[in-house]
């Protein structure tokens, strides 16, 4: 679950340009380290600490060697990225040439099971304004549903 709060910022573009506006923004992101990924590989597989290094050290190598390469990368049910390289638009044909691309990105594709586990990310935002005004709560909320500490999806708390 990611927890947000609300902050202010001022719209510096769109119909409320120069006005103080409210975002969700999260409290903090939480990360897996490096050596707790090497820790749950060496836990979950047959695989030694050494092995898991390399293993992650071969997969660094392999992004690098394909960004350099132009060469897309596909891993199976994770995600898959390619080289994306966009070009300017100019007036005339013959002037379209190599100082016509613009800086080359990585672009990452999530398969279906990352894209499936992001739709079931729960949220909560913590906003004191919308605490203050609200009613008491009927003494059987749903359980998933609003007046529900737990929810699933983008919802205001």
């Amino acid at each position: 679950m990611i927890e947000f709060k609300v902050a202010p910022r001022k719209a510096t573009m769109g119909k409320m340009k120069g006005k103080t506006v409210y975002i969700a923004v999260p409290k903090g992101q939480q990360k897996i380290s490096p050596e707790m990924v090497l820790e749950r590989i060496v836990r979950e597989t047959s695989l030694t600490e050494g092995d898991a290094r390399n293993v992650i050290i071969t997969l660094r190598n392999l992004i690098l060697e394909c960004a350099r390469m132009g060469t897309g990368l596909d891993l199976g049910d994770i995600f898959s990225l390619r080289v994306n390289v966009p070009s300017k638009m100019e007036e005339n044909e013959k002037d379209v040439c190599a100082k016509s691309l613009k800086a080359p990105k990585l672009t990452l594709t999530w398969k279906e099971s990352v894209r499936k586990a992001l739709k079931e990310l729960q949220v909560d935002v913590d906003n004191p304004a919308r605490k203050k005004g609200k009613k008491p709560e009927s003494p059987d909320p749903s359980p998933k549903g609003e007046g529900s500490e737990d929810h699933t999806g983008p919802q205001a708390g």
